[in-house]
């Protein structure tokens, strides 16, 4: 069987290599296909590319108007973007959450009292007469945001956070997150003022949502923390009511 030259395999035309690339696991063509050689590294580079993996797997901005400036980082944030959050609905009751104040009767898991805007969601955690805090610490490197990438690009970090009144009680809510360095002191906080409701409110459900961005190098942690109480210091479980609570890494021009 006649050899095969090296200079002729590499040789192969950009349109079938990038189809060939088209059909590998995307983190081989960054960390193997890309350092083979020059030509290669070309492909693996180019726009086009990564172009037609978003378009494939359906990977797309909510605005058509705007275009990524770096398709690959936009497919890759697009790819391993998920809430970072664990049992945001209280599915499974208080795991995964750190209790910081239990006040009054303590935090309670009930039903949704109306309905949600996502239907998905059936259970809210539920704060009483005292305040309840409740946080979660995520680390970024266990979820697959290395200290080089997160450094480098500084991906925007997108918070959301549902919390709804009873309509009978005056209630309160209370949210706090923080971008924390290697050492978990804070390197940026979004810590809006304490939202009131009066009592015989319409009680539905409302949305808090925060994008941090070109918040510098350092980022290792986020802590979110979020909680509040009724104003009327009844017994039971009359305070504030929050679910689906989200912390996401995301592209730029999806925030």
């Amino acid at each position: 069987m006649r050899e095969i030259s090296q200079a002729s395999f590499f040789s192969v035309p950009l349109e079938i290599l990038e189809e060939i690339f088209l059909n590998l696991p995307p983190y081989q063509v960054v960390h193997v296909c890309r350092l083979v050689c020059h030509h290669w590294k070309e492909v693996s580079d180019s726009e086009s590319l990564w172009r037609e993996r978003c378009r494939r797997e359906r990977y797309r901005l909510r605005d058509a108007s705007k275009t990524p400036e770096d398709w690959r980082l936009f497919y890759f944030l697009c790819k391993k973007r998920r809430n970072l959050l664990k049992n945001p609905r209280g599915e499974h009751k208080m795991k995964n959450w750190q209790i910081l104040e239990n006040g009054g009767d303590n935090w309670k898991i009930e039903e949704v009292m109306v309905p949600h805007p996502n239907e998905a969601v059936q259970k809210n955690f539920v704060t009483s007469y005292g305040m309840c805090k409740k946080s979660q610490l995520i680390d970024l490197a266990m979820e697959g945001y290395s200290p080089l990438f997160m450094d480098h690009f500084q991906p925007d970090i997108r918070i959301s956070d549902w919390y709804a009144p009873r309509w009978d009680c005056g209630s309160k809510y209370v949210i706090h997150v923080e971008l924390l360095n290697q050492k978990k002191r804070a390197v940026k906080t979004f810590a809006p003022e304490t939202v009131y409701f009066e009592q015989w409110n319409d009680q539905k459900w409302n949305q808090m949502t925060y994008a941090f961005q070109n918040y510098g190098p350092g980022v290792r942690y986020i802590r979110f923390t979020h909680g509040g109480q009724d104003t009327q210091f009844w017994a039971g479980w009359y305070g504030i009511r929050v679910t689906d609570s989200c912390v996401e890494i995301c592209p730029a021009l999806d925030t």
